[in-house]
């Protein structure tokens, strides 16, 4: 099928003319939003929507569709209009912005079909679309993929992970615009319209990069064609453009960001634009269908192989975690992985193994690992990204905007707590969890012993939006036999007589300090629970409040800093309900040492928790 079109310059004109007009009207009529920066790319707006891109308006479920991220989402107002150009939304909507009953939001959200991953959060978006171009080679569509960023964005550093990684990939399929207007939100940009140092930054990260005119309806139409025929590597049109292109007296002047204009500047703005239209018989444009058609892969009826232990082996978590994805994409052709390069020691080199064409190597760039995940979730793969979890702190933003943009991502963070050892706390994830819990929307499972980590992983796939799993590096012994079943929201009572004096509440590497404690405590007469609480979020409030209830005392212990993690999960799910909550954690910058010297010295091991107990509960 030909992707080739005979829009007229006249016709984009006029659509790049009203799609001003639109930005102008909406951001006046909320009262809020960034029109300038709408207006400085009309031009390129009109020249994708209108005759470059292919898709079928009707069916934004299309795999096939070309895929459009605006990474520079405060200029929403422009990406709706071009909607309503299309006939996707109706041009009355566009009054609606930023209104809180409408999807038409500030930024961009996926609460619209259109949306794949939500956008505002600048530098994020160039991440997504490598992980969006990764996915048409995934399911072999010819799709394209187009992400149109603000040169201000270009001084974020997950910009340039991007870079590395677009070339990395050669995805030819992948087309970056830059809208160079030269204006920044407080000042004028790095480089201002200075496009030959920003082509040699480009170009030494070796893209395909084409400088233009961003208001040169012909040349964006020229760099287009030039991107499309370019293969083996990604291309980078820069377009130097006007910021308030098209209005009068802010034209290309400073300290208009993000300001609308009310009054008689509107109406002046508006009668100016209104005066630009050029009169054409040319028809209107007749959008292009998907150039593919493509059948989806879809998961095997197939199910999973049972974990292969046996009561009592020791396998790490962060081990379990590489066989049961590794098993879990033979069976889902959706599942891919993505690492940072530490894939020897989150084991995420099993699935590369069996997997080498689903399996993404992002080097030591978590930016552009997770946000390609994101990109990889919005289309329908199931990606779990991997690294240690102390370095999943590097994306958090990345993290956050998983969480507004509800993607289907599968993060996990290995060698988490003072637990990992001699490697010191440069290398410990202790505050994980907070973060991880802090996303509304994000399921948390911290599995204990190779059979949860195993089940967990399958749960995590089968689950639909984000969940994080933390891994540990010690080797732990298996506990709960291969059938044994972990739901979401559940916990595991591994320890309960009608005795017990205080429930013991432990995840991952602590289970085993809390079992110790309780044999500790039990030669001595007193009974204690034991709760395995391997679903930090949602926790198991039914349970715990049972167990608070019966044995009066609940003591948390967890590998991670005291805020936000296990600890508080509990005390929170337990609310006003009067039970007493006593936390055991990380409460300083730990050190190097052996692990069992490290979890004694920070307050976590089982002498702690037996200490814990006689005072709070045994004393009175």
């Amino acid at each position: 099928m030909s992707t080739e079109v005979s829009t007229s310059t006249a016709v984009l004109h006029n659509i790049a003319t009203r799609l001003r007009i639109d930005s102008v009207r909406a951001t006046t009529d909320a009262g809020s939003g960034h029109p300038t920066s709408c207006c400085s790319m009309a031009e390129l707006m009109a020249c994708l929507f209108f005759a470059e891109m292919c898709f079928d308006p009707a069916n934004a479920d299309d795999p096939d569709n070309d895929r459009f991220v605006l990474s520079k989402g405060h200029a929403a107002p422009i990406l709706y209009a071009a909607w309503a150009e299309a006939g996707i939304i109706d041009r009355a909507d566009l009054l609606t912005l930023r209104q809180i009953d409408s999807d038409l939001e500030g930024h961009p959200t996926p609460r619209l079909p259109w949306v794949d991953v939500a956008t505002g959060s600048l530098g994020q978006g160039i991440c997504a679309a490598i992980g969006i171009a990764l996915n048409a080679r995934r399911i072999g569509s010819q799709y394209r993929t187009y992400v149109l960023l603000g040169d201000g964005e270009l001084a974020e550093g997950s910009v340039w992970e991007a870079a590395d990684s677009g070339e990395f990939f050669a995805l030819d399929s992948l087309c970056a615009i830059a809208d160079v207007n030269r204006l920044g939100q407080s000042r004028p940009t790095r480089h201002g319209h200075d496009l030959e140092a920003l082509a040699a930054r480009w170009k030494g990260f070796g893209w395909h990069t084409i400088a233009i005119d961003g208001h040169d309806i012909d040349a964006i139409l020229d760099a287009l064609a030039e991107a499309r025929r370019t293969t083996g590597r990604p291309t980078m049109i820069l377009a130097r453009t006007v910021k308030g292109k098209g209005l009068p007296d802010i034209e290309g002047k400073d300290g208009w960001h993000g300001k609308p204009l009310t009054g008689d500047a509107a109406e002046r703005a508006l009668a100016t634009l209104d005066a630009q239209f050029i009169q054409t018989d040319d028809p209107l444009p007749s959008i292009p269908p998907p150039r593919s058609r493509t059948i989806l892969p879809r998961p095997s009826t197939e199910p999973i192989a049972p974990p292969p232990y046996a009561a009592g082996d020791k396998v790490a978590t962060r081990e379990a975690y590489g066989r049961a994805l590794a098993e879990l994409g033979r069976v889902d052709p959706r599942v891919v992985a993505l690492d940072a390069d530490v894939k020897n020691s989150t084991f995420s080199e099993r699935f590369q193994d069996s997997h080498p064409e689903r399996f993404y190597q992002a080097f030591i760039a978590e930016q552009v690992m997770v946000g390609a995940a994101m990109g990889l979730a919005s289309r329908g793969a199931v990606p779990f990204p991997s690294t240690f979890a102390c370095f999943l702190s590097r994306a958090a933003d990345f993290v956050r905007m998983a969480g507004v943009s509800q993607v289907n991502i599968k993060l996990a963070g290995s060698h988490a707590g003072v637990s990992i050892g001699e490697d010191g706390p440069s290398q410990m994830g202790l505050e994980d969890l907070a973060m991880m819990r802090a996303v509304p929307n994000c399921t948390v499972f911290y599995p204990c012993d190779g059979v949860s980590a195993e089940r967990l992983v399958a749960e995590a796939a089968a689950l639909d939006g984000p969940v994080y799993l933390r891994t540990s590096r010690p080797k732990t012994p298996v506990i709960y036999p291969v059938d044994e079943r972990f739901p979401v929201g559940g916990c595991k009572v591994l320890r309960e007589s009608v005795s017990d004096v205080a429930t013991i509440v432990a995840a991952g590497v602590t289970v085993f300090e809390a079992l110790a404690a309780h044999d500790t405590l039990a030669a001595d007469g007193i009974a204690v629970r034991v709760i395995d609480a391997y679903s930090v979020q949602p926790i198991d409030a039914e349970t715990l409040g049972r167990s608070a209830r019966e044995t009066g005392l609940i003591v948390t212990v967890e590998d991670h800093y005291a805020a936000g993690g296990l600890g508080d999960a509990a005390a929170e799910a337990l609310g006003d309900s009067g039970a007493r909550v006593h936390r055991l954690a990380v409460r300083e910058i730990p050190r190097s040492g052996r692990s069992e010297e490290l979890l004694d010295r920070y307050g976590i091991s089982a002498s702690h928790i037996v200490d814990a107990v006689r005072r709070l509960a045994v004393a009175q």
